[in-house]
């Protein structure tokens, strides 16, 4: 009998959805650079924590990056990385 938690699993993200996380995140990160903040700290914040509070409410922001779950800006994040690698 195979024991579930040595299974590996998979996670997929349509091409829709990676699209929109990366709108998402540029428009967020200009809105705060916009707005002096340190856009880096501020996203790192939210996704963290949750806390809508660390996205400026410029340009919509902060109603932008509640669209998506915290998980697929990760991903996002994550393919950005490792595009060239």
């Amino acid at each position: 009998m195979t024991n579930l938690s040595e299974q590996t699993m998979m996670f997929r993200v349509d091409n829709e959805e990676n699209n929109a996380a990366a709108f998402i995140i540029n428009t967020v990160y200009q809105a705060l650079k916009e707005k002096g903040y340190n856009p880096i700290n501020q996203m790192v914040g939210y996704l963290l924590s949750g806390d809508p509070t660390y996205i400026t409410s410029h340009n919509n922001a902060r109603g932008l990056i509640r669209k998506l779950e915290r998980d697929e800006l990760l991903e996002e994040l994550v393919r950005a990385y490792l595009k060239d690698k």
